[in-house]
């Protein structure tokens, strides 16, 4: 199976990790740790030493209850980096709902928007969709950043974010996007609880069966912590379980800060399948 992007077709006949940067004060995690550009680009060499196969650069935190960033500042941010990024030879991905950012970055060379709301504000599916060739990560969120906490969804989980899924990229294809550009995210800590995260970990099979690849993210989520007691500086054993998991169930591409001990991890793992012999 291949990804296909705006410079890259990635192959995902292996799990593939992206690494995490953020150009933010206030992450979750790791909030002013790559502020300035120059940082930032530091930070992307370095996850590149480490493994990663892909970048994944944010301008806006998206963790609960984070404010909305203006577009000014946001470009501000991101598009220095970017324009730097996309000389590493790696797939840059870009962490944005904002069309006007999208743009933005993929004129600069950017090959991924990956966008929390599935391009449902407005205009930015036409940004994706005039693209020839640009990569999209689809990502299911109940309510928004602000709210998806304070009152997280109910019901199936499973049925509800593989139907959300399936109708967006429906949506994005019949706007002439390419399946092969597309991959789903069932945003893992987007509007859920602790039970829903890991209900859609031990299901994830049912995910994949609509035929996209499927990004996993819990790098450091507040449900890993919310099972081991650890705060946030102290998960990345549980973090890289976790991408170890999905991937055993089916996940073609991990989002991560801990790049890595995730390369190691998944190393086992694939020495593992090797050792296996074909599966049947």
């Amino acid at each position: 199976m291949i990804w296909q992007t705006a410079r890259f077709s990635i192959d995902l006949t292996r799990p593939r990790v992206m690494g995490i940067v953020n150009v933010t004060p206030d992450s979750f995690s790791d909030g002013g740790r790559h502020g300035s550009s120059m940082g930032a680009l530091r930070h992307c060499e370095q996850l590149l030493k480490e493994g990663a196969d892909i970048l994944d650069i944010g301008g806006e935190s998206t963790r609960p209850g984070s404010p909305a960033v203006s577009l000014e500042n946001e470009l501000a941010r991101v598009v220095p980096l970017v324009r730097d990024a996309v000389t590493l030879g790696v797939p840059i991905s870009v962490d944005t709902y904002k069309p006007e950012v999208m743009q933005a970055v993929l004129d600069l060379g950017a090959d991924i928007v990956n966008d929390i709301w599935a391009l449902r504000q407005p205009g930015a599916a036409a940004v994706v969709a005039a693209h020839p060739r640009c990569g999209v990560c689809l990502m299911h969120m109940h309510r928004d950043p602000q709210t998806m906490q304070v009152a997280p969804m109910a019901g199936d989980v499973v049925t509800e974010v593989l139907s959300f899924l399936e109708l967006s990229a429906l949506e994005l294809q019949a706007l002439g996007v390419e399946k092969a550009r597309i991959v789903l995210d069932p945003g893992i800590g987007f509007g859920k609880t602790v039970e829903q995260n890991f209900e859609l970990l031990a299901k994830q099979a049912a995910l994949k069966s609509v035929g996209y690849p499927l990004l996993a993210g819990w790098s450091r989520k507040s449900s890993l912590g919310a099972v081991t007691g650890l705060d946030v500086d102290h998960r990345m054993v549980p973090s890289v379980a976790a991408a170890v998991l999905a991937v055993e169930r089916g996940a073609s591409i991990v989002r991560v800060h801990d790049v890595r001990e995730t390369v190691a991890a998944l190393a086992v793992w694939m020495a593992m399948q090797r050792a296996d012999g074909p599966t049947h």
